[in-house]
């Protein structure tokens, strides 16, 4: 099935007791056992089957398979929000005395979890100089575990090259894992370029409704982990907090996210609630068709800012002068998301007056919402991080994110019209 199909149709079929064609809400704590044997067998993994909802949900479970079907994954793991998902993801792979090395390009608690969190728990997190393939192998050493991006940035708008960095993690036996929450597989599927894990905020785009938090994360199924045993003993060696369990014996391809709801879910306890799993799939059934006009009125948003004289400069992907104008091409297949950054003349204090102005446009934090969404970065999502890493994330003191919604656009120039003429 096409993305748009499996957005409506994957991971469920009406289930046996009362045919309901729309997923039910499986609101429960646990799930009783047929007898003590049937226990034992469920919680050896030798059984499939529901144990306790920190572990697994039969709602959840609809929305890990049609996560998994989107992305073209063997599986999917949802957690409470898309940055316990990349804190799960890293950990799952890294240990004292071991890295990561990230593009600079991040959102800023992505940042801030890897510059100030995980560092205390002894993974070390190496921040490119760039988001180039070049830039990101110079800082891999023999300690590395993983490669890190996001797909499209936020807020910087850049566009990764997936292949030339899934070239450089296959090169140094190491996975490529890529944020693709601003994308999301309606645009782009990263494992078709060589992505090992995706994860994704399904509060943003897929949710779409500005309701719901949630993550997840995906596992392509094809890293080789028992090849690589030396670097990852963890899979191939018995895991003493779990009976001994061998993840690659158990789970096979699937041995990332066995190991990950095992021990992260299972121990950490980030849980997504079955409620918020049925809202989200009410999201991702109309993203597709959401995205769509997310495209259109992002490249009228922006051409009609790029016009306009009071606008300094803005950031989009779609213009043929963008130095991310191929990648745009080449893994979106030209369809430029609707998350861009402009600035205006006269700085923060024009910045300032323009965003007060604002009245269909609403000031905030997050992306991907039906409605039009702004936020001053400086001051809000990356305030925790100094100039300088500011600067190399993409973010500078004047500059607005602007996360164009579904609205008619004629209305979205509108409003934004109306507040330029206050600056």
């Amino acid at each position: 099935m096409r993305p748009e199909t499996i957005a409506i149709h994957g991971g469920y079929e009406p289930e046996p007791t009362t045919h309901s064609v729309a997923v039910p809400i499986y609101q429960t704590v646990a799930y009783a056992f047929d007898s003590a044997d049937h226990a034992a067998a469920l919680f050896n993994l030798e059984i499939e089957g529901f144990r306790y909802t920190r572990i697994g949900n039969p709602t959840t479970d609809v929305l890990e398979r049609r996560v998994a079907a989107l992305e073209g994954g063997l599986g999917a793991l949802c957690v409470a929000s898309g940055q316990a998902a990349v804190n799960y993801a890293v950990l799952n792979l890294a240990g004292p005395g071991t890295n990561i090395v990230s593009v600079p390009q991040l959102y800023g608690t992505t940042h801030t979890l890897f510059t100030h969190v995980l560092p205390t728990q002894g993974v070390m997190v190496r921040i490119a100089r760039s988001d180039q393939a070049e830039a990101v192998e110079q800082s891999i050493d023999a300690n590395t575990r993983g490669i890190f991006c996001e797909a499209i940035g936020n807020p910087a708008g850049n566009i990764c090259d997936l292949e030339a960095l899934s070239r450089v993690a296959q090169k140094h036996c190491i996975p490529l894992i890529v944020d693709n929450t601003v994308a999301t597989p309606i645009l782009l599927r990263p494992m078709e370029f060589g992505a090992d894990i995706v994860v994704h905020s399904l509060t943003k785009f897929l949710g779409g409704h500005g309701t719901t938090i949630g993550g997840a994360i995906v596992d392509a199924g094809r890293f080789p982990w028992k090849r690589h045993a030396a670097r990852f003993p963890m899979f191939s060696e018995p895991d003493p907090s779990y009976h001994n369990l061998v993840y690659t014996e158990r789970f096979g391809d699937g041995a990332f996210l066995g190991r990950c709801r095992s021990v992260y879910q299972r121990v950490c306890g980030a849980v997504l609630s079955p409620f918020n799993a049925f809202l989200l799939l009410q999201g991702i059934e109309t993203a597709a068709v959401r995205i769509e006009r997310h495209v259109q009125n992002g490249r009228r948003v922006a051409e009609f800012l790029r016009a306009h004289p009071n606008v300094e400069w803005v950031n989009y992907g779609g213009f043929a002068d963008s130095p991310y104008h191929s990648l745009v091409h080449k893994y979106l297949r030209g369809n430029a998301c609707s998350l861009l950054t402009f600035e205006l003349h006269g700085g923060y204090d024009a910045a300032k007056r323009f965003y007060d102005a604002l009245k269909l446009v609403k000031r905030l934090v997050n992306i991907g919402d039906a409605k039009s969404l702004i936020c001053h970065p400086a001051s809000s999502t990356h305030r925790q991080m100094t100039s300088a890493e500011q600067a190399k994330a993409g973010v500078t003191a004047g500059m607005l994110r602007l996360s164009v919604g579904i609205e008619h656009f004629e209305d979205i120039l509108a409003d934004l019209d109306q507040a330029l003429k206050t600056t």
